[in-house]
């Protein structure tokens, strides 16, 4: 399902000063979201993640990472462009989550720290209840272990996992119906068999009537089946076939003679 249906900004005006000194978003357009997966390919600096930063603060999304949005400092930016954008909804929804690869650290440190919190919690009723009922006792205890419980959901603590395991394991577990997941790079951590197998979690949560918007640099991801591909290079930013992309006719010829490129380093 497509939940968000087009970004604009929100006035003629565009100040002068970053973000909205990136070429990208000062020569931005209406971009329409046609398909349920789209993808924002771009060189570095392009305004891919700015963009999609933005797009998170503007949309309210829950942020997988250390901070919620309002309070992380280096989205500080990104909420100014993102009181610029005017979003066109078919359906809103606060389901879903923006997440950016650097961030899932932070997050996984966040996770830890609750739970051993909620577990200190537990052990402090222990000995507050001495002497009390077990009624009582379980009373007590009831919220700090549905709270623990709540934390079960990626089957081990995501510290037990490796990098690509826990981001793979979290992508499983968050993925649910009617969400908007604002992913920046999430191919980071993932090995190219992991990426296919991300590939197919994407087209298991379309069937739930998920939407998804993803910053890559990966070519595998970007040739999911139906994807609109739009190209950050390109001012104002546009759509593109798969094939016509820089980040593939380049992976190709270099795969295809990895010796011509190498000759001279």
């Amino acid at each position: 399902m497509i939940h968000l249906r087009t970004l604009s900004l929100n006035s003629a005006v565009v100040p002068a000063h970053y973000p909205f000194s990136v070429p990208a978003v000062r020569a931005l357009q209406t971009l329409e979201f046609g398909a349920p997966v789209t993808f924002f390919v771009g060189e570095n600096g392009s305004g891919k993640s700015t963009l999609l930063e933005a797009l998170a603060v503007a949309a309210g999304s829950v942020v997988a990472g250390s901070a919620e949005s309002e309070h992380d400092s280096t989205l500080s930016a990104a909420r100014e462009l993102g009181r610029a954008l005017r979003l066109v909804w078919n359906k809103k929804t606060r389901r879903g989550f923006f997440l950016r690869a650097e961030d899932f650290f932070g997050y996984v440190k966040q996770q830890a720290q609750m739970r051993a919190a909620l577990q200190a919690d537990l052990a402090a009723v222990d000995e507050d209840y001495q002497g009390r009922s077990e009624m009582a006792r379980a009373l007590a205890k009831s919220p700090y272990q549905r709270e623990l419980h709540a934390l079960q959901r990626y089957g081990r603590d995501l510290n037990d996992y490796s990098h690509g395991e826990s981001f793979f394991a979290f992508f499983k577990a968050r993925f649910v119906p009617g969400g908007l997941y604002l992913l920046d790079e999430p191919e980071a951590p993932l090995s190219p068999l992991r990426q296919l197998a991300f590939l197919s979690l994407l087209k298991e949560a379309l069937t739930l009537d998920a939407q998804f918007i993803i910053a890559t640099h990966s070519p595998l991801l970007m040739a999911f089946p139906g994807a609109a591909i739009y190209d950050f290079d390109q001012q104002p930013p546009r759509t593109v076939a798969y094939d016509a992309l820089e980040h593939v006719r380049l992976t190709r010829d270099f795969l295809a003679n990895p010796a011509l490129f190498l000759k001279d380093l």
